[in-house]
């Protein structure tokens, strides 16, 4: 049966596409090679930092936060508005902060003292210069969002066609190794695939893997379920830090300060869930990464988050290598290479954040604005 929408991936860009089309009354179909979620959007943080976002997307930045916010009211996930707390550990990175906030304003940032921080991220003891607070915002839990957003979609008259592996897509047609299925158009999130179904694009954007390192360990119960904490290596990861004035002086700060977390270009940051904490993440990139994880560079982590946070003796739940698609070249990709496909991605470690925000402007025949 013809779909007015198939959606190749059911990580949370497909499915995010896919519940905005729900939402316009249109017909949909979900095409998947696994049998439920089990990649790139289980493997992160579940933290939503529109505010660091680039001022260029800001469009699709608070369509994505609007678009969360109607899932959770849609389908019972947990999603928290609770904000991030990113505690200065030097100067200059407080004077980054400072240059963000006057730059965005106080409702997007504000400038709080080192208790504020230190009561936000739960832990009394904990030494900063003081740091911002984030209150836009949100957290998931990762494990929880994805599934649960396709169990409503399936529930809502939405068809899933899982373990199907796609081998084409053009002019509306989807051709897998279990079959052929049409639509008036197909938008197409096949992560890191991409180099497989549409090399031509892969190549234009240098797609390759980016391989993260990430832990589970166990939370305190003075940690709040809902923390997110940035660290200043946000500072130049995230192009909305990125643009400030004091940014290279910032970068060379910190390859002076921790050039451990440089060398193995960590963004370390913790989020809470019921489970425990999630603490990572480092960056390797390769087109065919291995698997193993280096025990040096998890350990940097989980002691650089646990000092911190101030626990002493933290217990290890669970370790993993999460992947990602990356490109060097852009933070989003928005292609359309025929007149009914639309291919997206989200290529530097951003897809929980701008799901909502990409599916929208494929929805809508939008266009990214670029710097």
């Amino acid at each position: 049966m013809k779909t007015d929408v198939i959606v190749v991936g059911a990580g949370i860009i497909g499915l995010a596409s896919a519940f905005l089309a729900r939402k316009h009354r249109l017909s949909v179909r979900v095409i998947d090679r696994s049998e439920r979620p089990v990649g790139s959007s289980i493997q992160n943080f579940g933290h939503a930092c529109f505010t660091g976002q680039a001022d260029e997307v800001q469009d699709a930045v608070w369509s994505s936060r609007e678009g969360w916010l109607k899932a959770a009211e849609a389908t019972g996930l947990w999603a928290s508005e609770s904000g991030t707390y990113l505690p200065a550990q030097s100067e200059v990175e407080l004077q980054v902060l400072e240059e963000f906030a006057q730059h965005r304003g106080s409702e997007q940032v504000q400038l709080i003292d080192a208790s504020a921080i230190a009561e936000g991220i739960g832990n009394p003891d904990a030494k900063s210069l003081g740091g911002a607070y984030l209150p836009l915002d949100m957290r998931v839990n990762p494990r929880e969002a994805a599934p649960r957003i396709a169990a409503w979609l399936a529930e809502n008259g939405v068809s899933f066609e899982w373990r199907h592996e796609v081998k084409e897509v053009a002019d509306g047609t989807v051709k897998t190794n279990r079959g052929e299925f049409t639509a008036e158009r197909v938008i197409c999130c096949p992560n890191f695939f991409m180099t497989q179904l549409f090399p031509e694009i892969a190549d234009r954007y240098e797609i390759r893997v980016c391989t993260l390192v990430m832990a589970l360990l166990e939370r305190p119960e003075r940690i709040p379920q809902n923390l997110a904490m940035l660290t200043g290596t946000a500072l130049g990861r995230y192009d909305g830090f990125a643009a400030m004035p004091s940014i290279d002086k910032f970068k060379q700060d910190l390859a002076q300060r921790e050039p451990e977390l440089v060398d193995c270009i960590a963004n370390l940051m913790a989020t809470g869930i019921p489970e425990g904490l999630l603490v990572g993440d480092s960056h390797e990139y390769d087109l065919s990464p291995e698997p193993f994880i280096d025990e040096t560079v998890g350990q940097l982590l989980i002691d650089k988050t646990t000092g911190l946070l101030g626990i002493d003796s933290p217990r290890v739940l669970q370790r993993w290598q999460g992947r990602y698609a990356d490109s060097p070249l852009a933070n989003l990709i928005v292609e359309r290479p025929d007149e009914q496909t639309c291919v997206l991605a989200a290529t530097s470690g951003i897809g929980m954040t701008m799901s909502f925000g990409l599916a929208n402007v494929a929805l809508q025949g939008d266009e990214l604005p670029t710097a």
